[in-house]
């Protein structure tokens, strides 16, 4: 454990769920930290027992089915005034974590900090998903993430980022990013996401250049044409999940319309 005054020390904290798969990995790039946490919500695998080979503090949480309301309560559950959110598949290197303690030191250390994050897809580094960045690193009580899937936390204070070039710096993700995941996910995460969207009505060009536009950020504008074949397939199935969201909103508007029409 480190000795450093109260006012420098940092807590790690994430939510998980049958997470063994990476933990042993994360949990031992945590160790320099002040602190591990580690909100669990019912995993029936190995999970807790890893976390606890690693001392960390473990705190149950309903499943819900998504990590946002989990992610509050590990925030909530460390006892530093500086928290570093993680998610279970993710690895801090040793010079982000120096890096974070450095910073905490200085009179104009920021309230909160954007991180880049290395992914893969088909067993490859991706140009188009860096730099990822995400707010993962802030004063325990300036930071917050509203209860819907993919939200963006919302902090009172400044924000900084690390600058792109300092890869060294960046979360490695180490999710198996696959095409069968990406497709496993898709209906659980549209339906999350129409949850948070509600119905609604397209029209016809909308389901052409919506779902043309994400795959051209992907593509085009984020590099993914320099991630050749794996460039081009992720960029088709962003596009994909674009189509799946409107459509299920569409979906639920005609139903909502037909029931409502029906009770006319």
């Amino acid at each position: 454990m480190n000795t450093r005054p109260a006012r420098e020390r940092i807590s790690a904290v994430m939510n998980t769920y049958n997470a063994e798969a990476y933990l042993p990995g994360v949990l031992e790039s945590l160790k320099g930290f002040d602190e591990i946490v580690v909100v669990d919500m019912r995993s029936t695998d190995r999970t807790r027992d890893i976390a606890r080979e690693y001392g960390a503090k473990i705190i149950d949480f309903e499943p819900c089915g998504i990590c946002e309301p989990a992610r509050n309560a590990a925030i909530q559950g460390g006892d530093n005034p500086w928290v570093l959110i993680v998610d279970a598949d993710e690895e801090v290197p040793a010079a982000l974590r120096d890096h974070l303690y450095d910073l905490i030191s200085k009179a104009d250390a920021p309230d909160a900090l954007k991180i880049p994050r290395v992914n893969s897809f088909m067993g490859r580094e991706m140009h188009c998903l860096y730099p990822d960045y995400v707010i993962r690193f802030a004063k325990k009580d300036r930071i917050w993430w509203p209860p819907v899937i993919h939200a963006t936390p919302q902090v009172k204070g400044k924000v900084v980022a690390i600058p792109a070039d300092r890869k060294d710096l960046a979360l490695i993700h180490l999710e198996k990013n696959d095409v069968a995941s990406r497709l496993e996910k898709l209906d659980r995460y549209t339906d999350q996401e129409l949850k948070r969207r509600g119905c609604r009505r397209y029209g016809l060009p909308s389901y052409i250049f919506k779902p043309f536009g994400r795959f051209f950020r992907s593509f085009v504008l984020k590099g993914g044409w320099r991630d050749g074949r794996a460039g081009l397939l992720w960029g088709i199935l962003e596009a994909q999940y674009k189509i799946a969201t409107m459509a299920r909103q569409e979906e639920a508007f005609n139903n909502k319309s037909h029931k409502d029409g029906l009770q006319d």
